[in-house]
């Protein structure tokens, strides 16, 4: 009988049993249709049958990867290490992540890892990443911030800030209101006022007028678009600076 040939530890340098064939097959694969449904456009019955698609990938995915966990004991270092691994097995093309494009092409890059330790060699992916992960970070901030920021502005232009100060100020108007009377009563020169006859009624006749003058106001359109021309401002002048920074630090750049 013969004596049962030792496994050697993973990855094996090029892959050679049908486990490790399969694993690369299947991260090259869900990289294609990845990308395929990320930069284009397509019907949503073929989305749909790629979501299930995925699905399956990613349930494989972490089947082996748990089964490698176990030949490692469980140890809290190992998805650590193989973090990339962990990304890859999030199943992106699900609705829920519709939006999130930018997780999207991550997802897509740690398959791409995951496929180059399978074909290359054991962490090649880990070791490349550590050699140039200065420079990999200081390429892609910038472009991801001014991609983030424009995300936020186009949720914050477009929100009702003055609808919720409005709401605000209408569910605490009872407090603002003694709040303002306690005040007029404290200041030194307001303070006279309460020798005068009628003088609470006067404080809050004036006050509900005040109450109803700001609301008037925050419900004009024109405050919306105030606050909205504000807020571009404001993130136009930030993408800007971002922008000039990014030049400042390219190499052979004067200031």
């Amino acid at each position: 009988m013969q004596d049962p040939v030792e496994i050697g530890p993973y990855p094996r340098k090029p892959p050679v049993t049908i486990v490790d064939w399969a694993m690369l097959v299947l991260a090259i694969v869900s990289v294609i249709y990845l990308a395929w449904i990320t930069f284009w456009h397509v019907s949503d019955d073929i989305h749909r049958t790629i979501v299930y698609v995925d699905y399956g990938v990613c349930a494989i995915f972490a089947i082996e990867f748990c089964w490698r966990w176990r030949r490692e004991g469980w140890g809290w270092r190992f998805p650590v290490r193989n973090w990339y691994e962990v990304l890859g097995m999030i199943p992106v093309t699900n609705p829920a992540f519709r939006g999130f494009r930018l997780l999207r092409i991550v997802v897509v890059l740690a398959r791409l890892g995951r496929a180059a330790d399978r074909a290359v060699g054991d962490r090649v992916t880990a070791a490349v990443v550590n050699k140039f992960v200065n420079t990999i970070v200081d390429v892609i901030k910038r472009p991801i911030t001014v991609a983030m920021l424009d995300e936020v502005a186009d949720v914050l232009q477009h929100g009702r800030y003055t609808t919720n100060i409005a709401n605000a100020l209408e569910e605490n108007r009872a407090e603002l209101d003694a709040m303002i009377l306690e005040r007029i009563r404290k200041d030194p020169q307001a303070g006279r006022l309460k020798f005068v006859p009628f003088h609470d009624d006067i404080v809050r006749i004036a006050t509900d007028t005040t109450f109803r003058i700001v609301f008037q106001v925050l419900e004009d359109p024109r405050t919306d678009e105030l606050v909205s021309d504000l807020v571009r401002e404001n993130l136009d002048q930030i993408k800007e600076s971002v922008r000039e920074k990014d030049i400042v630090r390219r190499p052979g750049a004067t200031r």
